[in-house]
Order: structure tokens, then C-alpha cells, then sequence
């Protein structure tokens, strides 16, 4: 029997392991937390028995996707639940742009713009299924579908400044404008839509829900099926050298590429090592988790039923913030983004108090207190917020480093989004996984298709291991 070991067990690394262990390799994954999930880890926080997700929240792409949904599972406890409206983007004065899964409904509430929304989603959304066959794997290879992978794709080269002047009302522009933020681009920059671009699509298709009791319900279900198919799962185990490693015919690391550096030394050639060691990383988070007292009073009234709401403005001014944290300037307002699962998810509450988790676009490694921004920023679209704090807790770009290695500076996106990185990963490759080293893969978020709770990554990572396995 073939044997592997994979580093680091956040979703990525799960779902890599239980893709082999299901074709039939013996799988051991080694995490350096005592509990497993990376991203997708939730706890107790502020009052006792309020759940607040640590950080990935809403999950657009991991509904849909397809190696999640071949593993069934829904059998193995996670459920995922949908609010009533997905997101909705305040702007100053009461008006909103709103996101429903609909792109009918979406487009019918964007007046003058709905035709040019439903011109742009409307295809892509109803063809998602098999345009994610490819925007979902490595970007450089023969795709399986590609003249709608070259339809969907023309407008992902644009700069988010660009595809946003197609809408003439600022509703429309700043709803696309707060989703392709989550890049953590400069939106003036080639390309900078295309994030934004899959993340509307999946979730016209699919809508933004929530797992029921908290991201970690997707770690638990991946660390299921991982045990049912007989592969084992050790914590607290940190590998920092690679004669740490026990011996295996595949080793896959769900790490930053800095990390793969150190731990395989002069294994890796010097090409390889270069091109790790220059791999960029982007700005950073500063979370803060709130435990509020009947909910948040947003002035928009259709946020008041949105699982996620975007904080930052007209779309000039999210352009703006943005430039300035990839500056390494901290705006006086900065993008913020909030999840309200409880919404969805009532269990997470405790009676009228209710968990809102929110983070602010940073500066890498921003080193100041940004708590008091985002509170501002919660204030300026929900006036007497501030008044139904019952508590917070505050994650630093540090404390996101610390919490979750991968995390370098604060940037939960494990990478700077830009083109080379988005295209082929930490380096120029046919294969984005392979490290250099026979039987040896990277399957963290570094690589395509990037962050997300999809678990493709580590599927796409596994992939290749197989491929190696049966030569």
C-alpha cells in the first residue's frame, strides 16, 4: 500500500488526505495546532456558548464544490444554511446595493443597471457547474470547456475600475466593488476583478450560506471522512525540518511556500527556492468578534436580513482604502467586511446577543489597533450600534500570524493575489503543486484556485500525487 503524509490540517490539507485515503493511500496528517482547521475552526467566545467563526465564515465556493460534494458530507454532520439575503453593500444616506442569489432578483433591484448585472451573471451562474471544472483547477492547461471559460473570462482580465464603470448607478458599482475587494487588491490593477467575478457567479449559483454551528462543522465532516477511510489525523505535531518527516511515498504540504522552504532545505533546487523565497504576500486583517444586544441597527433596512455586509462606501472610496493598505497606508476608513451567521444560524446566539464577526483591511503587518475603525465604520452605517456592544475580541495581524502560520503578516489569504501568483501559484509551473522534489506537493492556498473553504487546492495537490503514484 502507497503511503502519505500530509502537513498542516486545515481544509486544503483534509481535503488532499481524503482524496488519497479514498484511492486507497495510507494517509497520516500532521498539524502543529492541537486542533485541526485552519481557517475553518470555530470556538466559544465573549459570553459563554456564543460561537464566532475564526475566520473563514461565508462560503460561496465551498458549497459548490464538487470534491466536497463527492464526499458526501452531509453524512457526516455539516449542513449549510442560507439567510435570507446574501449581502448587501450600504451606502451613505440609506440606499444599498443587495445581492440575493437570484440574479434576476438582484438585477430587478439595481434599476437602470439590472440588465447590464444580468448580462454579465446570468450565463456564467447557470453554466457554473462546468465553468468551475476549470476556473477551479490550474489556470494553464487545456480546458475542458473553453470557449465559455473564454466568455466568463474576458472580463476577469479587467481592472475593477474599469468593469465597474459599466454601471451607471453607484448601487450597482459599489456591490460589485465591495466583492472584488476581497482580493485585498488595488483595484486599478489588471485582473483585480476576476476574484470578484467568481465569487458573484458561485454564489448566483449557489448563494452564500453558512455551516450550521460554525466553520468548523467543514473540518469535522472532512476529518470524518477521512477516519471512515481509514487515515489517521495527529495535532500538535510542528514539522521544522525534513528529517522530521517519516519516511512516505508522497509528502503534501498545506503550508505557506516560506515554510516548505525551511523545512526541505537544500532538497529543493536553487530555481525553486528563489522563487519561493520571493513569493508575496498581501496586506493583512485585523478581526474583531462583537457580541451585540438585538442585533445591529443598520440604517439600510434590507442589511438587517443579510448574512454578509460590506462596509467601505462609494466604490471611489473602496478603490481608495484598498490602494492605500497595499501602500502600506492605513485609511482612516477602512474596507470592512461583516458576517451576521447568526441570521442563518440561529444556534449561535445566546438569547437576544448575537455573534458578529468583522474584519478590517489592513496593512501587512499593521501593528496598530484598528478596533475602534471598525467600530466607527459598523457606527456610520448603523447609528447606535456602538450602544449594543455587550463585548468584543480583537485578532491583530500578529494574532492571525500566530493563530495560523500560513497567515504571514496578517494575510489570510496565504499570497498576494497578483497575476503571476493567481495564475500559476508560488512559481511558474505546468503542475502549480509540485515542488520540485518527486512525490513531493505544496496544497495550501498559495496555489490555484486560492483561498476559500472549497478544498480544491488539496485536491488539485492530491491529484498530482496520484498521478505520481501510479507512473
Amino acid at each position: 500500500m502507497s503511503t502519505a503524509v500530509v502537513v498542516g490540517g486545515g481544509p486544503n490539507g483534509l481535503a488532499a488526505a481524503a482524496l488519497l485515503a479514498r484511492e486507497g493511500v495510507q494517509v497520516t496528517v500532521l498539524e502543529a495546532a492541537d486542533e485541526i482547521g485552519g481557517g475553518t475552526r470555530t470556538a466559544e467566545a465573549i459570553v459563554p456558548g456564543m460561537l464566532h467563526d475564526h475566520c473563514s465564515a461565508i462560503h460561496p465556493m465551498a458549497v459548490g464544490s464538487a470534491f466536497l460534494k463527492s464526499l458526501g458530507l452531509g453524512q457526516h454532520g455539516l449542513e449549510w444554511r442560507w439567510p435570507e439575503i446574501d449581502c448587501v453593500h450600504p451606502l451613505d444616506g440609506g440606499d444599498a446595493g443587495v445581492l440575493h442569489r437570484s440574479v434576476a432578483e438582484t438585477a430587478a433591484g439595481l434599476g437602470a443597471d439590472g440588465a447590464r448585472w444580468r448580462g454579465l451573471f446570468a450565463g456564467p451562474a447557470a453554466a457554473y457547474d462546468e465553468l468551475a471544472e476549470d476556473i477551479m483547477g490550474p489556470l494553464v492547461r487545456v480546458p475542458h470547456h473553453p470557449l465559455r471559460l473564454a466568455r466568463f473570462g474576458v472580463p476577469t482580465v479587467l481592472p475593477a475600475t474599469v468593469l465597474a464603470r459599466a454601471f451607471a448607478g453607484e448601487p450597482a458599482r459599489a456591490l460589485f466593488g465591495g466583492v472584488a475587494a476581497h482580493a485585498f487588491r488595488p483595484l486599478h490593477r489588471p485582473m483585480s476583478s476576476a476574484i470578484g467575478l467568481g465569487i458573484l457567479t458561485a454564489g448566483h449559483r449557489y448563494g452564500w450560506p453558512v455551516a450550521a454551528g460554525g466553520s468548523r462543522a467543514i473540518t469535522d465532516a472532512l476529518a470524518a471522512v477521512l477516519v471512515d477511510l481509514g487515515g489517521k489525523i495527529e495535532t500538535g505535531i510542528r514539522v521544522q525540518a525534513a528529517s522530521e518527516l517519516p519516511a512516505t511515498d508522497v509528502t503534501i504540504f498545506d503550508l505557506a511556500p516560506g515554510a516548505v522552504v525551511d523545512i526541505l532545505g537544500d532538497r529543493l533546487s536553487p530555481r525553486i527556492t528563489r522563487a519561493y523565497r520571493r513569493f508575496r504576500h498581501g496586506p493583512g486583517a485585523f478581526k474583531v468578534d462583537f457580541a451585540v444586544e438585538d442585533g445591529v441597527p443598520w440604517t439600510a433596512v434590507p442589511a438587517r436580513r443579510a448574512g454578509t455586509v460590506h462596509l467601505g462606501g462609494a466604490f471611489a472610496e473602496i478603490a481608495a482604502t484598498e490602494r492605500d493598505v497595499n501602500a502600506g497606508r492605513m485609511p482612516e476608513r477602512p474596507f470592512v467586511l461583516v458576517a451576521q451567521q447568526y441570521l442563518a444560524d440561529p444556534q449561535r446566539s445566546v438569547g437576544n446577543v448575537h455573534p458578529l464577526w468583522a474584519y478590517a483591511h489592513v496593512p501587512h503587518g499593521y501593528t496598530g489597533d484598528a478596533t475602534e475603525a471598525i467600530i466607527a465604520q459598523i457606527e456610520r452605517f448603523a447609528p447606535g450600534f456602538r450602544d449594543r456592544i455587550v463585548g468584543t475580541a480583537a485578532r491583530t495581524t500578529a494574532g492571525f500570524a500566530a493563530y495560523n502560520a500560513n497567515y504571514v503578516g496578517g494575510d489570510i489569504m496565504t499570497g498576494a493575489k497578483t497575476i503571476p501568483q493567481l495564475v500559476f501559484g508560488p512559481r511558474a509551473t505546468l503542475d502549480p503543486y509540485s515542488v520540485g522534489v518527486p512525490g513531493t506537493y505544496i496544497c495550501s492556498a498559495a496555489t490555484p484556485p486560492g483561498p476559500g473553504a472549497h478544498g480544491m487546492c488539496g485536491a488539485n495537490a492530491a491529484a498530482s500525487a496520484l498521478r505520481h503514484l501510479r507512473r
